[in-house]
């Protein structure tokens, strides 16, 4: 028997408003198209570096450029060009990209940092933690092409802070961009930042990823984001938001997916955007009795299979906890992760690996 239940769905039309803070963001001005890709801190207007690293940069702005390179070949992730730094190499050598925000952070508000990297395809290694370290000036007096001493600078009194992604996932997907954020609350302060991996070899944990004679792992980066946070300007930055009422058939012991329960980045936290419809379903289920749910997670292929098991059954917990506040008895409800291990379309481009990071529920007629 089919079960009528009326959900609110919610269309996005627009976007959230909040101004992108880092200066040429995505590599995109540069001074002259690159011959030599080792001129990154001469050539992309608005970067620089802060030691004596050989940072890189990569744009196909002639037709007789492309993205091939010494340590692989990728597309930009947006635009014509990114950035490529060692982040993990013999003696400690270690590059970075240091860039300017176009005003300083304001003291104590929320900030989102996101940004994109590719591991290149010869590295032998990948790294699991990338590193910012934020100051009021630019940081200029590294004479050194080794790991920059972030403690360094907080004994000397310097203004500065260093936050970390340190995350249980390793970036190691050769093929395709991840996007890393890190939330931020500002000290009032920060006008600059360098962004790579502040960790000696002693300390930086590192996965292999082939068998090659190099020890390094070398990563691209591109589109390099600093926005206000919605923690406490949640109404300025709340996109607009058309309503619509549809009217569905829910049957049992059919597989739905959620439309709009959402989470960010490696994390099982639900997203206000997904209540509207969680609610909706609660309210379906207190009026079915006769009713049980289960709840399925899922992701792309991106990341170890194992983190990827644990992350959708996180998630699929996160979904059933919030039902269950809701009233939902708890011998009503089931949640199972199925990592990568189910995928709805391949994995083969960004928009794919979207649809299969998901969330399905099927109800279910108690016997």
């Amino acid at each position: 028997m089919k079960q009528k239940i009326t959900l609110l769905f919610l269309f996005f039309f627009g976007s959230i408003t909040a101004q992108n803070l880092v200066l040429n963001s995505s590599f995109e001005e540069y001074i002259d198209c690159p011959r030599n890709i080792s001129f990154f801190h001469y050539n992309v207007k608005d970067w620089s570096i802060p030691n004596e690293g050989t940072t890189d940069y990569f744009n196909s702005c002639d037709d007789k450029m492309d993205f091939k390179n010494f340590n692989g070949e990728q597309e930009a992730n947006s635009g014509k060009g990114y950035a490529g730094i060692y982040v993990y190499s013999k003696q400690d050598y270690r590059e970075y990209i240091q860039g300017e925000l176009k005003e300083k952070l304001n003291k104590e508000e929320h900030y989102k940092i996101s940004f994109y990297v590719s591991l290149a395809e010869n590295s032998s290694f990948s790294i699991n933690d990338f590193g910012i370290l934020f100051m009021p000036m630019r940081l200029m007096n590294v004479l050194s092409p080794k790991v920059i001493d972030v403690q360094n600078y907080s004994k000397q009194k310097y203004k500065s802070n260093y936050v970390s992604t340190n995350k249980k996932l390793f970036y190691s997907d050769k093929e395709n961009w991840i996007k890393i954020e890190i939330d931020y609350v500002a000290n009032g302060f920060e006008k600059y930042f360098s962004l790579g991996n502040f960790q000696t070899n002693k300390e930086v944990i590192k996965e292999r990823v082939a068998k090659k004679k190099g020890r390094f792992a070398y990563y691209y980066i591109d589109d390099v984001t600093v926005i206000p946070s919605d923690y406490n300007k949640e109404e300025e930055l709340q996109p607009k938001i058309e309503e619509k009422i549809e009217e569905i058939l829910l049957e049992p012991e059919t597989t739905y997916t959620f439309k709009n329960v959402l989470f960010d980045f490696d994390k099982a936290e639900l997203l206000n955007t997904s209540i509207e419809e969680l609610d909706k379903l609660s309210i379906h289920l207190k009026e079915n009795k006769s009713l049980n749910i289960e709840i399925y997670g899922h992701t792309d292929n991106v990341g170890l299979t194992t983190r990827n098991k644990e992350l959708s059954l996180q998630r699929a917990k996160a979904v059933s906890e919030y039902l269950i506040l809701k009233g939902l008895e708890n011998e009503r409800i089931q949640w199972f992760g199925f990592g990568n291990s189910k995928p709805v379309v391949d994995n083969t481009t960004e928009d794919n690996r979207a649809k299969n990071r998901r969330v399905e529920f099927k109800l279910i007629n108690k016997n």
